[in-house]
């Protein structure tokens, strides 16, 4: 039996919940599993008793292992104050101004499920994933360095995921900046100008976009479409460049990352996506230092993977008297 338990990190994206089980000493993966994302939950009262479900899953697995659940780690995306545990908004799921981390701590105590909940941001959660190496408890205390990803423990680095929507965080020198409410939500700003005037980034610059704008069921239909010829998801894929290259230049130039990581289901298409959005990169930044264009290594699993590492900080700073799920303390925040 490990000396550390086990943690859940769960990432609820606007397509999807993404959810990874680690043990607590190692970090090696004991489970995994993708639930849809439920619709039409403007209060996430559905989402809670998912929540609460997977709860109930782990702790089983958790003693299947010889272990215990120590804790779980929630991170949502829009805009998201991490202290109060609110969803201030976001607009793919419909939530404006709700309670997320309360409602889910009552339907987790509901079921039982007695553990510290950490509750969190998904991008600064992806961020966090990304920028670390080594253990769980490496990434836990923020050791960063390794011949691999040594570079991005100095300067400031961008982690921007491109899926049902668009959004960023900053990692200055190692650590993930706070989000301060707004802070890098650039999916929700408006273009101004062109063919796509009045729409957000994100309606153009996504894999949802990408998606809805193929006419195909997901990105990756349309990035197949693109590959067999289809000049309608072409069309798409290279707008969705065109305009992510715009928001990923303004983010280098006033905020001087050296590198740029992208992830999100979109990375998983590789140098066709890549190739054209480093051309079009060097383009706008003719001049300035450009940035490394790198994928994410973790895909689409760093918010999960994240929210693990928030849910093993907060057990790891639980005690007897402390108080479990439901305190509105309980929160570890990215």
């Amino acid at each position: 039996m490990s000396a550390r338990g086990a943690v859940l990190g769960i990432d609820v994206g606007g397509t999807s919940i993404k959810v990874r089980m680690v043990d607590g000493d190692d970090g090696r993966l004991l489970d995994e599993q993708r639930v849809p994302t439920p619709r039409d939950d403007p209060q996430a009262t559905a989402l809670a008793g998912i929540v609460a479900e997977l709860g109930d899953r782990g702790r089983t697995v958790a003693l299947q292992h010889g272990t215990t659940l120590d804790a779980i780690g929630l991170v949502v995306p829009g805009v998201v104050d991490e202290d109060a545990g609110r969803s201030v908004l976001s607009v793919n799921l419909g939530w404006q101004d709700v309670p997320v981390r309360a409602r889910v701590a009552g339907a987790l105590g509901t079921s039982g499920i007695d553990v510290p909940l950490a509750f969190g941001h998904d991008v600064r959660a992806g961020a966090l994933a990304e920028v670390s190496v080594g253990t769980l408890a490496e990434v836990r205390t923020g050791a960063l360095g390794g011949p691999d990803r040594g570079a991005l423990d100095h300067g400031t680095v961008a982690f921007v995921p491109v899926g049902t929507g668009v959004a960023s965080a900053l990692v200055v020198d190692g650590r993930v900046v706070p989000g301060g409410g707004w802070a890098g939500e650039v999916g929700q700003v408006r273009i101004q100008h062109g063919a796509h005037a009045g729409l957000r980034v994100e309606e153009v610059a996504s894999a949802g976009a990408v998606a809805r704008r193929s006419g195909a069921p997901s990105a990756h239909d349309a990035m197949l479409r693109v590959r067999d010829g289809d000049p309608v998801a072409r069309r798409a894929w290279d707008e969705c460049v065109d305009v992510l290259a715009d928001t990923l230049a303004w983010l280098t130039a006033v905020a001087g990352c050296h590198t740029l990581i992208v992830g999100g289901g979109l990375a998983r298409s590789g140098p066709l996506l890549f190739e054209p959005l480093g051309v079009a990169l060097a383009d706008r930044l003719a001049g300035v230092r450009l940035p490394a264009l790198v994928g994410a290594r973790h895909g689409d699993a760093a918010g999960a993977i994240g929210a693990a590492v928030l849910a093993r900080a907060a057990a790891d700073r639980a005690d007897g008297a402390r108080p479990r799920t439901g305190a509105a303390d309980a929160a570890v925040t990215a």
